[in-house]
Formats: structure tokens, sequence, C-alpha cells
């Protein structure tokens, strides 16, 4: 009888089931009524029953092995889509009979077989232990006891299952979409069906193990950059002389933390004007922390060469668009605490792509503090009449509306105005509305116009206002006016000395209410000609008093961003010029910082920037002749034959003194010269920690005149101890963003630092922090294990520096240089101190190495590919290159090594030795470059060096058509300042520079002039009173 009451206890078990499924197909609770199959399936299973019931009581024992588990399953998957609660509530009714009898334990199916799942029918039913037997045969259908227990044990069982599929299922999600989506509901069948079958542990592990493979396979494509196919190698840390490709478009997709409908790298190459491809590249790069400097110089070819400013602008865009998506994923919270969230709000929402997108999307949707006109007329209930004006005007009566006692609804006035608050008011937040007027005005003419405000003759000074006279009367068309000029106007609004403007001509208005009344705000059936006025005076109420004043904001916002990213665009052009000037080495110079009641200041440091006499002289009160005994004096004894002099208080006369002795020859038997140089920021830095730690006890204003000298022996090196923007080469950097000024300048220190290098054993802490991948705790770390363990031996002993982890060590170990002379000198020194060793040794041992790292003592050897550009990770590429050209290491950066480069490149070329030696051309160049460069080459050399005079030339001396040459002081959007030596700089119109005046043999830093380059000009006017002299460029020096 056991057989036949297990078969009953089924039965009932699939009357339960089929009972709850009737209900959930007529009621659609379960989501399937647009699923025939669950009917024809359920059909099915109700004639299966009446046979069942036909059947002799042995065939009825037999029919038991069928298991109906994959149909279980079937109905499962089928359900996935259903809301949670109900969801919850079926399947509890579901499984409830089914956990009184085990089912056979089974491997979990591949995705191929469980696309298809058909009903199995098992040939051996297994033996039921003793307990489970118990079980099914004791037990009654409906024991109470028995149903709690088995709907405790199923839901530690589901919490355990799906915990176990939610550990796997993240290590999968850099899978394809697609496979995602059919892995996700295999996953929900072989949950269902493990519930089903019972808490069999061995289900649950090979579940687990099953994903763990899956996730395996993924893993290995880290070999191989950003998910492309396998047979795409390029250049990874894993690889990093894979050859580069173009990768496919669907291997340039990224997933940001932050999801939205459009898809980054698309968006950005748009912007950008960059291949997608390459902005793909750019993102994992910087998303890997990867240096500006290092993405240039070592990972060329995954940017398609791009320079530093390319990569800056792709960041700063790239950052934008994240602040976008984050703040859109904010105001999307905010909405949906306060319930206002609906599915194409949602979508319009993740479809923005700017910060003006958003404000127009949400700004329905934000509650202010103060109540809008609109606002105050919905909360008088006028909010149904105005939607009926526009949906069912013929029904709409205003006078139903009037309350005599409550205020705004008294008259009938009152509650047309509300009526036309409540219309303007969803006029202006429309989406189409605004699309519609905003390509309306790219068609049209909209100036922008300044003009000199009222209050401002009584309140500014007068100079001041002089200074904006180009502006007083001001108009130009937004889409022609210049990035300076956009600058100077927002400056003189600042000040309160001009009244700015955008004007938007009355077609624009008469064509925007024209196509409103048309087709956007159209009433759906006849308006009375009373209705239609309130429309009408909606519509012009809307226009002037909502949507004008947000498209002058707009427009002011959009010509703002973009005059200020310029500015800081061209600062740091200039900061590279200046940082990048040519450096004077070996020479004694004599600083100078000008002055008239506190005299001025010298200062005289040596061929090695040490300080060798400091003094004051006053030059100025009456005492020149004497002062000039002491100058001639403090010259010859130190053999110093330039002078460097601050352009500061005083310089013009400072120059005039100096200009008249060495033309009197006073200096003889010396032939003295001097030049004048920028002293901006020479000031602030003589009063910082930086400069009371290099020198101490030294007057602060004597500390100025060795920063003003040492700026023409090594300019790069004392520019970077001053902030950036106090340096003086930019254009109103004051009035700029200061958080993105700062991010552009740092990053072109650090880009000008990294590319010249530094040499680890004597460079200082100031300039090796501006290393790229260096900051101030690594450069101190760096220094102090210098002072403690003696100089660098190569650069694998960076990696003991503590907090120089792989990643940053990648990333500076290019830009740092060991001298090969110094680490010689000191390894022979070391060799004859130390007993036991031969002469000549040139090894070291470590002796304190690092306990986190190593603890073994490591064999240290020069070697003499540190003191060149090519970075570690191409020094087997290197030595194989010197092989095949049969080169050594000692001959590099000798003649002899540069003729068997230029012989072997002769023969085969350049593609060729790189296919050769499975690598780039790219990284072939920076060997190439590293090893016929000569020790201490500086690429500096190639740039213009200070211009030194021996006379002066006064501003009443110029004549028009004067052919004069000079040295650029400022590069600025509307023109270049060129110092022609008489005190005052003259302009050169941005006009006047054409690419055929620019030369194009010499090596540039860029392609417009920048500071420190010498030219050749003509004058072209002169205005004494107000001290301006108008400039042509005849050529570049």
């Amino acid at each position: 009888m056991a057989p036949y009451s297990e078969f009953l206890r089924q039965l009932g078990g699939l009357q339960v089931l089929f009972d709850q499924l009737a209900m959930s197909y007529e009621k659609p609770v379960f989501g399937l009524v647009n699923k025939p199959s669950v009917f024809l399936l359920f059909m099915a299973f109700q004639t299966a029953k009446l046979l069942m019931s036909s059947l002799p009581r042995r065939a009825k024992t037999q029919a038991q092995n069928v298991e109906p588990k994959d149909e279980f399953s079937f109905f499962s998957e089928l359900s996935s889509d259903s809301e949670e609660n109900d969801k919850d509530d079926q399947e509890d009714s579901i499984w409830e009979p089914q956990k009184k009898v085990p089912r056979n334990r089974k491997q979990p199916a591949s995705k191929e077989s469980k696309r298809k799942q058909k009903p199995r029918v098992k040939k051996n039913t297994p033996r039921m232990d003793d307990e489970s037997k118990d079980v099914a045969v004791k037990e009654e259908l409906n024991s109470p006891v028995a149903i709690v227990n088995a709907d405790l044990e199923e839901k530690n069982q589901k919490l355990r299952t799906t915990k176990t599929l939610k550990t796997a299922g993240k290590k999968q999600k850099n899978s394809a979409p697609r496979a995602k989506k059919k892995l996700k509901v295999n996953e929900e069948t072989s949950q269902a069906s493990s519930l089903e079958g019972g808490t069999s542990n061995m289900e649950t592990a090979s579940t687990s193990s099953t994903c763990e493979d899956v996730c395996k396979k993924e893993e290995r494509k880290e070999d191989f950059t950003f998910a492309q196919s396998p047979l795409k190698r390029v250049k990874t840390e894993a690889c990093p002389q894979g050859k580069p490709v173009k990768f496919p478009e669907g291997a340039n997709s990224i997933k940001e933390e932050v999801e939205m409908n459009w898809d980054i790298v698309q968006v950005l190459s748009e912007r950008t004007d960059i291949d997608p491809w390459v902005c793909a590249n750019i993102i994992r790069l910087f998303n890997d922390d990867n240096t500006i400097p290092f993405i240039v110089r070592y990972r060329k070819e995954l940017v398609n060469n791009l320079d530093g400013d390319s990569l800056r602008e792709v960041r700063q865009t790239l950052d934008e668009l994240r602040a976008v998506a984050k703040k859109v994923h904010s105001t999307i919270q905010k909405i949906k605490k306060e319930g206002k969230m609906s599915e194409c709000l949602l979508k319009a929402l993740l479809n923005c792509k700017t910060f003006e997108e958003l404000e127009h999307v949400s700004a329905p949707y934000k509650t202010g503090s103060k109540g809008t006109k609109a606002q105050r007329a919905k909360q008088l209930g006028l909010e149904g009449a105005a939607r009926t004006l526009l949906e069912n005007p013929g029904q709409l009566n205003l006078l139903s509306y009037i309350r005599p006692d409550v205020k705004g609804l008294s008259e009938l006035q009152d509650i047309e105005t509300g009526v036309q608050h409540i219309l303007a008011d969803m006029i202006a937040k429309d989406r189409e509305t605004l699309d519609f007027i905003r390509d309306l005005c790219q068609h049209r003419y909209i100036c922008i116009q300044s003009s000199l405000a009222k209050v401002s003759s009584k309140k500014v000074n007068e100079k001041d206002v002089d200074k904006f006279h180009l502006y007083q009367n001001f108009s130009c068309n937004i889409r022609s006016i210049h990035h300076h000029q956009i600058l100077a106007i927002n400056r003189g609004e600042n000040l309160k000395i001009l009244t700015v403007k955008v004007n938007i001509p009355d077609g624009v208005k008469n064509e925007f209410c024209r196509w409103c009344i048309q087709n956007r705000w159209r009433p759906r059936g006849f308006a009375r000609p009373e209705l239609m006025k309130i429309l009408h005076a909606s519509l012009d109420d809307s226009f002037k008093r909502l949507i004008v004043p947000l498209l002058c904001r707009e427009f002011r916002a959009k010509l703002t961003s973009d005059a200020e990213k310029q500015s800081v665009m061209m600062f740091g052009q200039n900061l590279r010029q200046l940082l990048l000037t040519s450096p004077v080495p070996g020479r004694t110079l004599m600083g100078v910082d000008p002055g008239y009641k506190h005299g001025c200041k010298l200062a005289i440091i040596s061929p090695t920037s040490q300080i060798l006499h400091t003094d004051v002289v006053y030059l100025h009160c009456g005492q020149g002749f004497r002062e000039a005994e002491k100058i001639k004096r403090l010259l010859l004894e130190f053999n110093c034959s330039t002078v460097v002099i601050g352009n500061g208080t005083a310089c013009r006369e400072t120059e005039a003194y100096f200009a008249d002795l060495i033309m009197r020859n006073y200096f003889a038997p010396l032939d003295v010269v001097y030049c004048i140089v920028s002293e901006a920021g020479a000031s602030i830095y003589s009063v910082s920690p930086e400069a009371n730690k290099e020198m101490p006890g030294l007057d602060p204003n004597l500390r100025s005149a060795v920063s003003i000298a040492r700026r023409v022996q090594d300019p790069l090196a004392e520019l970077v101890k001053i902030e950036p923007k106090h340096i003086g080469v930019g254009m109103y950097q004051h009035d700029v963003s200061q958080t993105l000024l700062k991010a552009t300048l740092d990053s072109v220190v650090e880009e000008c630092v990294s590319f010249v290098g530094v040499d680890i054993n004597i460079c200082s802490e100031v300039l090796l922090r501006h290393i790229a991948g260096l900051n101030a705790n690594r450069a101190k770390n760096i220094i102090e294990w210098r002072e403690k363990n003696g100089p660098f031996i190569n650069r694998e002993q960076l990696k003991k520096v503590k907090g120089l982890g792989p990643k940053s060590f990648q990333q500076c170990a290019g830009f740092i240089r060991v001298n090969q002379d110094y680490i010689r000198t000191f390894c022979s020194s070391q060799a004859t101190d130390s007993s036991g060793q031969s002469q000549g040794a040139a090894t070291l041992t470590s002796e304190k190495l690092s306990k986190k790292k190593n603890t073994a003592d490591v064999t240290l050897t020069p070697n003499p590919l540190d003191q060149t550009c090519i970075h570690p990770e191409s020094y087997n590429i290197a030595v194989r290159f010197l092989s095949f050209i049969g080169g050594m290491l000692h001959e590099i950066g000798k003649p002899e090594m540069q003729q068997k480069i230029n012989s072997s490149l002769g023969k085969e070329g350049i593609e060729k030795i790189a296919e050769r030696l499975e690598t780039t051309t790219h990284t072939l160049q920076v060997i190439i470059d590293g090893l016929s460069q000569p020790e201490s080459f500086d690429f500096r050399t190639d740039f213009d060096k200070p211009d030194f005079k021996r006379s002066i030339v006064c501003l009443e001396d110029l004549q028009v058509g004067t052919v004069l040459t000079g040295k650029v002081e400022n590069a600025t959007l509307f023109g270049v300042f060129v110092d022609i030596g008489v005190g005052k700089s003259g302009l050169i119109p941005i006009r006047n520079i054409t690419e055929a005046k620019l030369s194009k043999t010499k090596k540039r830093r860029s392609l417009g002039l920048g500071p420190g380059e010498r030219v050749e000009v003509k004058v072209l006017s002169i205005d004494i009173p107000r001290s301006r002299i108008s400039l042509d460029l005849l050529r570049v020096l």
C-alpha cells in the first residue's frame, strides 16, 4: 500500500499545483495571460491525471517514476518576470507538497542543454535512505509540523543557493550582455530545480563550480588589452611590446560606475574629435592611474600619438561627463524619494549629456523654497482649468472658479491671470518647446552688448574705467566674439563698471509664438476668443519672463566656459615654453633685485648654483658712482661677466645704470652683458618654507636675488618651486576656475620635469616631487633613502623605497636618470675602502633592504641604460637591438653608436626591425633615441636662450617702421607681447601672426609663439601718452 499512498500524495500535490495555476491564469497575478503554452501544459496534465485514475494499481505505482522536475522548472522560468511578492507566494504553493519526496541528485546541465529543457524519465529510481523513507511513508499529507519544517528548510536552502549564485554572478560582470542575461535565467531555473529536488549540497557545489569555471575563462582575457579578441594583441603590462591595433566597434564599450543611456566613449569621441578606439584606450589608461607623461612617451601606439594638451582636454571632458552622470543619478534619487518618478522621466534623465539638459528635464520636479506664481495658482486649484483650456476648451467655464472670499479667486481677472501663469510655466519647462527655441536662436543673429554702468563713475577709479573704454559701447555676435573679449566683459561687469546683456531680436519671439499656437500648444478643440487671448498672453509672458532669461544664462555660461578653457590652455602653453627655456650652465651669475629706497639686492651664484656672495647697493639715491666701484670689485673677484636683472620696480633705471657702465667699458677687462628676466613669484617664494629650508638664515630680500639669478642658470629647477599661477604668463588667470587652472598647470609642470628628466642622486626634493608617478611623500622617502643608504646604483633600487609600489615605479622609472660617471666614481671609492674586494670593482651589495619586499642581500650593478630615456620594461628589447646592430653598452651616446644605428636603419628600415624584434615602431624609436643621445643630454638646448644686451633704447627713440629684435614675454588670445628693450612691451596683434611667418625648420615647442622665443618685428604705431607700441611680426629667429 505504500507505493499507492505515495502516488496519491503526489497526485494531491499536482492537484494543488494546477489549482493554483488555474487561479493564476484567470487572475493574471502570475503574469502568464499572454503565454498560451502554460494553458496547453495545464490541460495536458489534467488529461494525464484522468488517465492515471483509470490505470490499475501496479501501473499507478510505476507511474511515479516519471519526474516532472523540468516542467516545474519551466513554470518557474516563465514566472521570473513577475512581481516579487506574487512570485514568492506562488512558489510557496507550488513547492510545498513536493518537499516531502527527495529527488535524484543531478549534475546541473550545460548552457546549451538548459536552453531546451524536456521532461526526463529515470530508468532506475534510486533507493531512498531510511530517514527520507520514514518521512514519505509515515507523515500524512496535511501534517502541519512537517509543512512548517519543510518551509524552514526550503527558505534556508533558498538563501544559501541564492547567495552562492550571487557570489558566482559577481565574477561574471565582464561577460557579454547577451550571455549575462541567459546565465541569469539559467541560474533562476537551476535554483528552482534545486528547491524542488531537495536540499542537496552537491547541487549547490556543482553550480558554484560551474560559475567559477566560467569566471576563470574570463580572467584569462587579462593578457589582452581592453577585452578585445585574443587574436588582436596590443601593448599591456603583461606584454608591453604587443602590436597595436584598432579595436572593433564592440570593443570600445566601457562600463562606468554610473550607467547612462549613452556610450561615454562615443560621446567623448564626438566632443573631442578623436577616434573612438583612441578614446576607449585613453579612458582605460586613466582608469589604471597612468600619468600623461608616461602615456605620451611610452604608450603612443595606444593613443594614436596624441600630445599632452590633447590628453588633458580628453581628461577634462571625461571628468565633465562623469560629473553629469553622477548629478543625474543623485537627481533620480531625489525624485524617487518624492514619489514623482515615471518611466518616461527616468529615460529622459538617463539621456542627459550636459548639465543644461539635466536642468531642463528636472526643472518641473524641483521644489523651490519660495512658491512661484504658477505654484501659487496651482495651490488655488487652477491647474485643472489650465489643462482644460488646452485639452477641451469648449467645456471650460472660468466663472465657476470665482470664490469671493478667497484671495486670487475673487474676480475673473485674477482667475485669468492664475491660468496664464500656469500655462507660462508649462511652456517654459517643456522640452520640445525649449529645443525649438534653441534651434531657432542658432540660425538668428544673437548679440551680446556691453555699456558703461550708470553708477560706475561715482564708485570706481577713473583709471579702471579707462581700461574698459573698448567695451563701453560694445556689441558682437555671440558666434563670432573672441574669448578674451568675453573675459574682459565679465571682469568689467564684476567690477560694476560695465552692464552686459544678451539681445534676442523680436523676430525670434514672433516666430516662436506662431509655432506654439499652430503646433505645440494649439488647443484640441474650438477655443473662444477670450480663451485664445489668455493663451497668447501666456506665450508672451513665458517668453519674456522665463524663456529669455533662461537662454541668456545659457549663452553666457557657454561663452564663459569656453573662454575659461581657452585661457587655461593658453596659460599651460605659455608655462610649458617658459619652463623649457634653454638653461645657461657653466656661468657665474650676478642676480639683481632692483629697488629704490631699500636698494638693489645682489647675489652671486656659482656655475653649480651655490651662493658665493650677497650684498645690497643703493644705485638710485645719489650714490651710484661709489656703488659702481663695489660692483666692479665683486665682478672681478668672482670672475662674473653676466648680470641678471629682475623686471620689477626700478628695473628700467637699473638697466640704464648697467648699460651706461658697459658702454663706457667700465668693467674691463671683463666683457659684461646683462639680461632682463621676469621676477614674478620671486617675492612669494623668498618667504616660503621651501626657501627657508634651502637658504636658512638668509634675508628674504636677498633670497629673491638668488632666485632671479637661478632662473637663468636653470629655469625649470627654479620655477617649479613657485606655484604656477604666480609665474604670470597667463591671461585673466584670476577670473577663471582655480580648480581647473591648478590641475592643468600642475600637469604641465609634471610633463616638463618628466620629459627633461632628473638625476636621482643630485636632484632636489622639490624637483623630484613633480616627476610622473611621484608626490611629496614619495619624493621625501627617496631623499631619506638616499641620505641613509648612499646614492642609487640603478633604477631597480627605487623599488626598495617605502611607499614606491609597482605602479609608481612603472610611471616614474623612465624619467629618472642615474649618472654613470658619478656611480663609477662612487663604486671605485667604495671598492678601494673595502678590504676583500679587487681594485676597480663596480658592484655594491645593499646592506639594508625593505623587510616587506625582500629580505635577502641583492648584488646591484650599474646599468648604462639607466642614464637614458629607455623604460626598464624595454631593456630586453634594447639589449636585443644592440645585439642586432653589433653595439655595446659602453658605446651609448657615442658617435660609434650613432653610426651603427644609422647603418642598420638604412638597410632595413625601422618598421622591419621593429617587426623582427616583436615590438612597435614607437617603442623602438624611444630605444634609438636613448642609445644615440649623449650622456647628460638636455633637449632644452635646442630652444632659445635669454637675450643678453649691452645697450638700451628709449621709447622716445622709436620710430614707425623701425626693425628690432625682441623676446616674447607673454602670449594671449588676442596677441603676443614682446620685450624690445625700451621698458614697455610691444604688442603683435593676433591677426599679424600667420603660419607663413613661423619657422618650419626650427624645432618648436608649440604651433604658436610663446615666452622666451626671439623674434624680429617692425614698429607699426607708437602711443607715447598711453605707453603702447603696436608691432608686426617679420620672422622668428
